[in-house]
């Protein structure tokens, strides 16, 4: 640590900031153009908040206690689930169960404060207190003391760090376009059946009532050119469709199944006594440790059993997973991503059979009707979706391991362990 840092309480450096929650009896203060934040929005370990569930009016926020932030400006939560931390992107509001934070500039940068509130969250959670929930008071950051680096060494350690998250967050928002990919091309030929549709129009074959009016706009996005054939997939649909049971109309000559026929759904184990090693452990919110054993080792759609039902998981390497988990071995080749996307367009959490913890069960599940195309539409699907899973999996293990990098610098930035020239070169090296 070098001579001219200082120690000082977190009070001492920032400003805190109330919220407040709009009546909700008053429409006029709901619904407006002010992102209005609670710890959801914000509960997902991303460093910037950039959007918020629900927003407020100009009104509304004349009418509470709640306060504006400004880009850069932190907001942690207070009650009950302490300790969520992120930075706005812009001027939002946020409610009572949460605290605005500012850094007084004299002694720090907002950039810099959110790594140190960061790096202070477990001092922060171990005096917290309350009857019902723990909660954060403005006492409590007069309890937490801080090592301050000068001005020009924060901006430097939040350079190193900065880097490592703004890398992390353009990998997350590339894999969020490539599963957009993914889902428009599953969607149209499976959902919207684009492909069959063209190929009846053009053979003037007749068209189902129920989906005339997607024929309709096909027919106008093709004369408009806004949409355009493709010959060799097309050859791949068939030109009529025809009606069951259990599914409606879906094109001729593909089959009606039961998500049983297709997956053998089994339960995940208890991890705790494994020990460590390279084999990933998956529990809902994706990757927990990586441990000596696995459960399966190929492709896999991993399904909640416990708590939030809708966390689906495509995996494809050796892996285990959790006992609040399902995963499933495929009965047919080729299918796994076909029914990761159609397992997708499921409320699976409608489908809550839990009373206390929601909860699904393997007969739930096993008798879902899924829809199966002809092997070639199904082969040609799993060829162009494949480049998709690839690359969003090789994203989501870079940033396991940059987030592993991130918080292995972060206490060591934070009390001048590390010198900064030799974390830069740890950071330009990955």
């Amino acid at each position: 640590m070098a001579n001219n840092w200082q120690y000082l309480k977190l009070a001492e450096v920032v400003n805190i900031i109330g919220g407040g929650t709009p009546k909700r009896s008053v429409e006029e203060y709901w619904g407006g153009n002010i992102p209005w934040l609670s710890v959801k929005d914000f509960n997902n370990d991303y460093r910037m908040a950039s959007q918020s569930e629900e927003t407020i009016t100009e009104l509304g926020l004349q009418k509470s206690s709640t306060k504006l932030l400004s880009e850069g400006q932190i907001i942690i939560s207070a009650r009950g689930t302490v300790g969520e931390l992120a930075q706005v992107t812009k001027p939002m509001a946020f409610n009572q169960s949460c605290y605005g934070i500012d850094a007084k500039p004299e002694y720090a940068i907002n950039d810099f404060v959110y790594y140190l509130l960061k790096n202070s969250i477990s001092n922060i959670q171990r005096v917290t207190h309350g009857a019902v929930f723990d909660t954060i008071t403005r006492d409590t950051f007069n309890f937490i003391e801080v090592l301050l680096p000068p001005l020009p060494e924060q901006k430097a350690i939040v350079h190193i760090l900065g880097t490592l998250d703004d890398k992390i967050e353009l990998n997350r928002q590339m894999n969020q376009t490539l599963e957009a990919m993914a889902q428009a091309l599953f969607k149209g030929w499976f959902v919207d059946f684009d492909p069959v549709i063209d190929n009846a129009l053009l053979a003037g074959k007749a068209i189902p009532e129920p989906l005339k009016e997607r024929a309709e706009m096909r027919q106008a996005q093709l004369d408009s050119g806004k949409a355009k054939t493709n010959s060799e997939v097309n050859d791949l649909f068939p030109s009529e469709f025809e009606f069951t049971e259990e599914l409606g109309w879906i094109p001729k000559g593909w089959a009606s199944k039961k998500l049983g026929d297709l997956l053998d759904i089994k339960y995940g184990k208890d991890h705790k006594k494994l020990e460590e090693g390279n084999i990933p452990v998956y529990g809902s919110g994706g990757l927990m440790r990586l441990v000596d054993k696995s459960l399966y080792n190929g492709e896999s759609i991993l399904i909640p059993r416990k708590g939030t039902l809708s966390n689906l998981m495509y995996v494809n390497e050796e892996f285990w997973t959790v006992d609040t988990m399902f995963y499933s071995i495929p009965k047919q080749e080729k299918t796994v991503k076909y029914l990761f996307q159609c397992l997708s367009l499921f409320d699976l959490a409608s489908m809550n059979v839990g009373s206390a913890v929601p909860s699904m069960t393997t007969r739930v599940l096993n008798d879902l009707n899924i829809v199966i195309p002809s092997n070639h539409a199904l082969y040609e699907f799993d060829r162009l979706a494949t480049d998709f899973f690839n690359h969003t999996n090789a994203l989501i293990k870079q940033n396991s391991c940059l987030s592993k990098l991130r918080d292995t610098l972060l206490p060591k930035l934070m009390s001048g362990e590390l010198r900064i020239p030799d974390a830069e070169k740890l950071v330009a090296d990955i």
